[in-house]
């Protein structure tokens, strides 16, 4: 695959660049517009959207993205807001580590940029969490900036359209397939042009040019796509390397405390690295044993087994096994280090999507 590929979608085609206009005239006919991240130029309104799109559909972002906002309406809120605030405001969008990312970058715009976003992509680039598609998506969004993005659906939209035989489970042919990205770009962009055409490569890929039924027959550019040409949509994009997923078990510790008006959970705050890092949880064990070592003898009989939860990560599937422990305060110095933390004070801490389901759902049946 060379850049005759890229030559080829002009075949038949009086325009010099056929592709980016059929594309940019598709998505202001056709494409997504009413996304309250869109009709924006504002660096904090896009990013935010940007890293909470990552690895998440459009409709679980749909509503934290105003949750979030309510509270950090813009970088200098985000900046000041603590960790925990953070944390809890994701609670359930998964992948933590883009939090935390997005915490420490909001102080850096504050406090080495004047609360100011750079405004190329490269500059974007050395900022924490943003990476070269997100750098661009922000520049071109809100800048005007000629340059691609080359996320997850954009790589599969342009491999698919260009035939691309490389295999993008390594470096090389991604760099490649990001330098034919940007040829492909709008040749002399009129105001708003880069703004759609980055939302169109977004739409097509997310609406229309779908990992497993492409749905060609309502695809903009299907004339041009060289895999539609020959009958091969399923062999691109091309990649090797599989994701290899692991099969865990966790046990966790429940201490509830029933004897307070309304029940707490002990619970403690995840290491800083790790699966749920920084997160608040209750204890976990490698197994059974390990847990009930950690009870005292006298206390091993109010042991309550729940029914497991089973949870899906990206390269892990845990199996979360609960076991109940009801605990009166002065008995909480035989528990490991941790804290109580009231039922009603559950939304204000960061906590992982299954235990906070698992302890709403305790927390009514005392």
């Amino acid at each position: 695959m060379t850049r005759a590929a890229v030559k080829a979608c002009a075949l038949d085609v009086a325009q010099p660049n056929p592709f980016a206009l059929l594309l940019i005239r598709w998505q202001r006919h056709a494409g997504r517009s009413g996304l309250p991240w869109q009709n924006t130029r504002d660096p904090y309104l896009v990013w935010l959207s940007e890293v909470m799109l990552q690895q998440t559909q459009v409709s679980s972002v749909l509503s934290y993205y105003p949750r979030f906002l309510a509270r950090c309406p813009d970088v200098q809120a985000l900046a000041r807001a603590s960790s925990d605030e953070v944390m809890a405001l994701w609670s359930g969008l998964g992948y933590y580590s883009r939090a935390r990312n997005l915490h420490r970058c909001a102080q850096v715009v504050v406090d080495e940029h004047g609360g100011v976003f750079p405004r190329t992509a490269e500059a974007l680039q050395t900022l924490p969490g943003i990476g070269a598609s997100t750098a661009a998506a922000i520049a071109a969004f809100c800048y005007g900036e000629r340059i691609s993005i080359l996320d997850g659906n954009v790589r599969r939209v342009l491999s698919r359209l260009l035939a691309f035989e490389g295999d993008l489970a390594q470096q090389g042919p991604q760099r490649e397939l990001w330098a034919l990205a940007q040829e492909l770009l709008p040749q002399a962009p009129e105001p708003d042009d880069m703004t759609a055409y980055t939302q169109g490569l977004m739409d097509l890929g997310a609406t229309v040019c779908l990992r497993s039924k492409p749905l060609c027959d309502r695809c903009p550019v299907q004339p041009l796509c060289q895999a539609h040409a020959i009958g091969q949509t399923q062999r691109f994009p091309v990649k090797s390397r599989r994701l290899v997923r692991r099969f865990e078990n966790w046990w966790l510790l429940l201490g509830r405390d029933a004897s307070a008006q309304a029940p707490r959970f002990w619970l403690e705050r995840r290491p800083s690295s790790g699966i749920w890092a920084g997160l608040y949880c209750p204890p976990v064990y490698a197994d059974e044993a390990a847990l009930r070592a950690a009870v005292p003898a006298a206390m091993q009989d109010r042991l309550e087994t729940l029914d497991a939860v089973a949870h899906s990560l990206t390269h892990r599937e845990l199996r979360l096994h609960p076991l109940l422990l009801d605990v009166s305060p002065e008995r909480a110095q035989h528990l490991p280090p941790g804290q109580w933390v009231g039922a009603a004070d559950l939304e204000a801490r960061g906590l992982p999507a299954p235990v906070k389901l698992l302890l709403q759902a305790l927390s009514k049946t005392v």
